[in-house]
């Protein structure tokens, strides 16, 4: 009897219990922006990879998620009273008690497809030199960011892995990129924005004030890339050629020919470029003597990786980023940045999904 008053008393309670949904936000949450994180480093590594053997890349984007969440529950009762009125309780009646419980989950997740035009806007535009100048003045390095996404700044071109335009880096670049991250770590690197009627320009403004040592790195700059020697600044546009010693222009790479440029250092078997599936991984460059460290590391082998930042399966050989190579976490997680800074799909609404309330 005691059994049955305990059951009574659970499925009562299961009934009339409080709302259940304060308590999933917290771990829906941290569940769901986990697995959307994981998810969409594989699917940027994925890409890279299949770029590498000239597959065409996908990008499925989650555009939303909603959790429903139910909890019902049922209680019967049914007696009988026996003929026989002479027996002592309990033995002159009969009981029947029924009950039944359920808990539903139900996640909601709607994808949405880079394609058409959105994916020549998102992936096939060249970053802006105004964005370009945003990361700088936001602290990102100086020679990552211009490595990574730029061609040239006054026609001193970078390194550039992929396709018929695959050439190594002008010897003065690195020295470029060199001088200018040590200008931008002394703060002496500055951007003002000129607006003059509808049109607005931006500059790089070099203090007047600097040390005898960045003063030095300034004369290195201006040099290598055939500026004003007096000037202290300079406007910024998109280009090969600039049309004067004051002015700088930076080509600047689509996120897809940064895709494409970081999936040449993928390390892929030496059967893939045997039986010419893919190029061959283009050997360090040397610059006075030393070896240029890659800009990304991404071996690959039969056995998946038992220590990895992300790592995927493709043409049974896994690719992935070592957790322990912190500079190639560094740039796949600035290349996810730049996937998101370029999003530019311009205001519309969110998909409508109707959940039943019941």
């Amino acid at each position: 009897m005691r059994k049955i008053i305990f059951s009574l008393n659970m499925l009562l309670s299961l009934a009339g219990c409080a709302s259940i949904g304060p308590g999933t936000v917290a771990r829906d949450r941290f569940d769901y922006v986990t697995a959307i994180s994981d998810s969409w480093k594989s699917q940027m590594l994925l890409n890279l990879v299949k770029l590498r053997y000239g597959d065409a890349p996908v990008f499925l984007d989650v555009a939303s998620v909603i959790n429903q969440y139910a909890v019902e529950g049922t209680i019967g009762y049914t007696g009988n009273w026996a003929h026989g009125a002479e027996l002592p309780w309990p033995y002159n009646s009969l009981y029947s008690i029924t009950g039944a419980g359920r808990y539903t989950d139900r996640p909601t997740i709607t994808y949405s497809p880079l394609s058409g035009e959105r994916f020549a806007r998102n992936l096939m535009t060249p970053i802006t030199p105004t964005a370009i100048l945003n990361l700088l003045q936001a602290g990102y390095p100086a020679d990552l960011v211009l490595r990574v996404a730029v061609h040239s700044i006054n026609g001193v071109f970078s390194r550039y892995g992929a396709g018929a335009r695959a050439r190594e880096a002008d010897p003065e670049f690195y020295l470029l990129v060199e001088k200018l991250r040590q200008i931008q770590q002394s703060g002496d690197l500055g951007m003002r924005v000129r607006k003059t009627g509808d049109q607005s320009a931006t500059l790089i403004v070099f203090s007047k004030k600097p040390s005898p040592e960045i003063e030095a790195a300034r004369a290195e700059v201006r040099n290598i890339l055939g500026l004003d020697p007096k000037a202290g600044e300079f406007s910024v546009v998109y280009g090969s050629v600039a049309t004067s010693d004051k002015e700088i222009a930076i080509l600047t790479r689509s996120i897809l020919e940064i895709l494409m440029d970081l999936s040449s250092y993928i390390e892929v078997p030496a059967a893939s470029t045997a039986e010419r599936r893919t190029f061959p991984t283009p050997p360090p460059e040397i610059v006075n003597g030393a070896p240029i460290m890659p800009l990304i590391r991404i071996p690959s082998s039969a056995q998946k990786p038992s220590d990895a930042f992300a790592a995927v399966p493709y043409r049974n050989e896994w690719y992935w980023i070592d957790d322990k190579d912190f500079p190639s976490k560094r740039i796949f997680s600035f290349i996810m940045f730049l996937f998101s800074l370029t999003e530019t799909e311009g205001k519309q609404g969110a998909p409508v999904i109707t959940i039943p309330a019941g």
